[in-house]
């Protein structure tokens, strides 16, 4: 009898929960539910009553079962109104579903007629529109091309009267251009002339400028030659001069003044001579001087 009560006391719970679980369902289920929840209540009361403690009163375990039948009653009617409310919620919402689909069927309905309508509305506008705007197209046009006419036929005028003119203007042109051909021809013939005469005159100062060329070379010649004898006599000086060096060495030098040495320096092309010291005219003079020796003594 112990575990039986201990086994009552443990699916207490679980039975509570199935209770509330059929209470929360749809409502179409609440009259499972009640009829459950009063097993239930019943289960529980026994279970209460045999699960008294061995050795306690009748009278002790009555009152507990009593109040644990009274609590199971009043289970029983929370979980039964809450059943009914769970119906009656569930009801609503179904009308309030099936209310809302009607609705937004309706007003499907409604907007879709006045799409239809304010669309018909806007081509009629359109139409309407257009025609009118075409009609002041039309208008424009016209207005512009008889303006654009007007205008085509001032310039046309205008056109024709400068033609008129630049053809007066170009005759004009044409007989100045005659008189202007007759006039170079004149001075053609006047240039051709002028050109034999300096052609002539040309002729004759080249044959003078060939003769004087001619002149001029026979000079130039004649100063290679002497050039060269200047050349041969200033080598014949410097190995006079380096044969004298070579017997008396420097000393001889510092006899010479100043300008005797840059005349002598000249004479063996010594540069930059004048701005030399007498020292550095008798360096200068001494190695020129050795240097064409040497020349010539290899030549």
């Amino acid at each position: 009898m112990f575990e039986r009560t201990r086994t009552g006391l443990r699916e207490m719970p679980s039975n509570t929960a199935w209770l509330l679980s059929r209470a929360l369902k749809p409502a179409d289920a609440l009259g499972g539910a009640a009829a459950g929840a009063r097993d239930q209540g019943w289960k529980v009361t026994a279970a209460v009553v045999d699960a008294a403690p061995v050795g306690d009163s009748v009278d002790i375990r009555a009152r507990r079962a009593h109040d644990a039948a009274e609590r199971a009653r009043e289970a029983e009617e929370r979980a039964v109104e809450a059943a009914r409310a769970s119906k009656e919620l569930a009801d609503r919402a179904r009308e309030v579903s099936e209310h809302g689909r009607a609705r937004l069927k309706e007003v499907d309905l409604e907007t879709s007629r006045q799409v239809k309508q304010r669309v018909a509305e806007a081509q009629k506008e359109a139409e309407e529109l257009v025609r009118h705007e075409r009609q002041d197209a039309e208008a424009d046009a016209k207005e512009r091309r008889e303006e654009v006419e007007e205008e085509v036929e001032d310039e046309i005028a205008g056109a024709e009267a400068d033609a008129d003119a630049s053809q007066r203007r170009a005759e004009e042109l044409v007989e100045d251009a005659a008189q202007a051909l007759a006039e170079a021809r004149r001075l053609a013939d006047d240039a051709a002339e002028a050109a034999r005469s300096a052609a002539e005159e040309a002729n004759r100062q080249a044959e003078q400028l060939q003769n004087e060329a001619k002149q001029r070379a026979s000079d130039a010649e004649a100063r290679v030659e002497a050039a060269e004898e200047l050349r041969e006599r200033a080598a014949t000086t410097a190995k006079q001069t380096a044969r004298e060096l070579d017997r008396e060495g420097t000393d001889g030098l510092d006899a010479y003044k100043k300008p005797e040495l840059v005349e002598l320096a000249a004479s063996i092309g010594i540069e930059k001579r004048t701005d030399m010291t007498k020292d550095e005219l008798v360096e200068a003079i001494t190695q020129a001087a050795r240097s064409r020796a040497r020349q010539g003594a290899r030549s």
